[in-house]
């Protein structure tokens, strides 16, 4: 098996005990926050915001998408290890640190979440550097873990207003409601947001030729994800008045600047696959004239819909996996005229190859001549 093989078992392995552990420590803490008829509410008020969320980190992923298994993971990961990791280290901080409900809220709370989240961005950086090529994978797989803790700590804040366990006053109706606006309508994004931080670090650290960098940029994502998750947490201890201010001057503008910093590597990976592949045409790897159905993502539906019309669903599923593994290709190819290639590049760009070479004479784009099988 070769090194890149191992890695992934050991990957897989890791993640899926990690999960399962953590599934188990969380469906316990979850069962025992409330009476079944509350945890259903609870639960069914904290899943509506995760369709709209996963959709936007899905659409940022459209252009070279992840593998639906890692991105399953980085939810699972959210969901059932960074929560329960958190609960864990929050518990024996208490117990050992002694701090007051305070600083757990605005200093423990950031440090260990962020940590427990950020857990699989080094996981992933360690043993499949291969499938991260940048900044934009970074925010994906950060987004995909923040959504899956933010959905199960949010079944727990939801059950705690709803029984009159929190600060929310007697409970009820009016509690969860005020819970789930505050929550789940104002700021769905918050724990995307921070642990955003830490993807952008982690990418920077795949794209970068320095090895100072490469250490560095993490680290100084984590410090960002603790410090904005830090501020957060501070400003509902001021009151509505703090909240607002917090809201408004500083998580908001940093939401729309992360946003806006998606969608504009989103649109520059289209000019540097063009780059990649051209590059990749010039040493014969693909033709040149495919290149205009690869590097457009109408292109690539047009090619797909005129691939179905010509010759049915096998026509399809070839032009869409010769579609996929020129844009691996792409990519891996930038990252080796960048000087930051995985150390399986070689295995990787032949695996790709071969793909493309056992698609190409079943594939024809539009206005092109159907080959002969």
């Amino acid at each position: 098996m070769s090194s890149h093989g191992r890695d992934s078992v050991a990957f897989t392995l890791v993640v899926t005990l990690l999960a399962l552990l953590g599934g188990v420590v969380m469906i316990l803490l979850i069962a025992l926050s409330g009476a079944p008829s509350t945890l259903a509410l609870a639960t069914l008020l904290a899943v509506l915001p995760v369709g709209p969320l996963l959709g936007c980190f899905l659409w940022l992923d459209r252009y070279e998408p992840e593998p639906r298994r890692l991105l399953v993971s980085g939810l699972a990961w959210g969901a059932f290890v960074a929560t329960a990791g958190a609960v864990v280290l929050q518990g024996v901080g208490g117990f050992v640190g002694g701090f007051g409900d305070a600083q757990m809220l605005a200093v423990v709370a950031p440090v260990t979440e962020e940590a427990t989240k950020g857990l699989f961005l080094l996981l992933l950086l360690w043993w499949r550097r291969g499938e991260l090529d940048g900044v934009l994978d970074g925010i994906v797989y950060a987004g995909m873990v923040g959504v899956g803790f933010a959905f199960v700590e949010n079944i727990l804040y939801l059950a705690a207003a709803y029984d009159g366990t929190d600060a929310m006053g007697p409970g009820g109706t009016e509690a969860v409601t005020t819970v789930f606006v505050l929550r789940c309508l104002i700021s769905p994004f918050a724990h995307p947001l921070f642990t955003s931080f830490i993807g952008i670090g982690v990418g920077v650290a795949v794209a970068s030729r320095s090895g100072a960098l490469r250490v560095l940029a993490p680290v100084a994502g984590y410090v960002l994800a603790v410090l904005s998750h830090g501020l957060w947490n501070a400003s509902t201890l001021a009151g509505a008045g703090g909240f607002v201010l917090v809201y408004l001057t500083t998580m908001a503008p940093a939401f729309v600047g992360v946003v806006c910093f998606a969608v504009w590597l989103r649109r520059s990976e289209r000019r540097m696959l063009a780059r990649a592949l051209d590059d990749a045409a010039r040493r014969g790897l693909l033709p040149a004239s495919d290149i205009a159905w690869l590097v457009d993502l109408r292109a690539r539906r047009a090619g797909r819909q005129h691939a179905r019309q010509r010759g049915g669903e096998d026509a399809e599923r070839a032009m869409r996996d010769y579609q996929q593994a020129a844009v691996e290709l792409g990519f891996l190819h930038h990252r080796y005229l960048r000087g930051t290639a995985p150390a399986d590049f070689a295995v990787r760009g032949q695996h790709f190859v071969r793909r493309l070479n056992a698609a190409r004479p079943y594939v024809s784009f539009p206005g092109q001549v159907v080959p002969t099988r």
